[in-house]
């Protein structure tokens, strides 16, 4: 699973050929989620609200580039890294 991006301990991952709606995976310490790319919520998993507020901080910020990824990893192609949270 590629990693897209990493910050304040936070890694964001998409897999190829994932199921829809499109999404992303975020994984803090013990804790991961998957959320829509489109609405940002959390469809399976949880994460603490200070992180999942930095997550959606950062997916607001890169939606375009997000989308953009899941579509190359749906055509088993390599995604683009994403600029982290500053």
């Amino acid at each position: 699973m590629p990693e897209i991006s990493r910050f304040l301990g936070i890694i964001i991952r998409m897999f190829y050929n994932e199921h829809n709606p499109p999404h992303f995976h975020a994984y803090y310490n013990d804790f991961q989620a998957e959320i829509s790319i489109e609405t940002l919520e959390i469809i399976k998993g949880n994460l603490p609200n200070k992180v999942y507020n930095l997550v959606i901080e950062w997916a607001i910020l890169h939606q375009k580039e997000l989308l953009s990824d899941w579509e190359l990893l749906r055509n088993d192609s390599q995604p683009k890294k994403i600029k982290p949270l500053v």
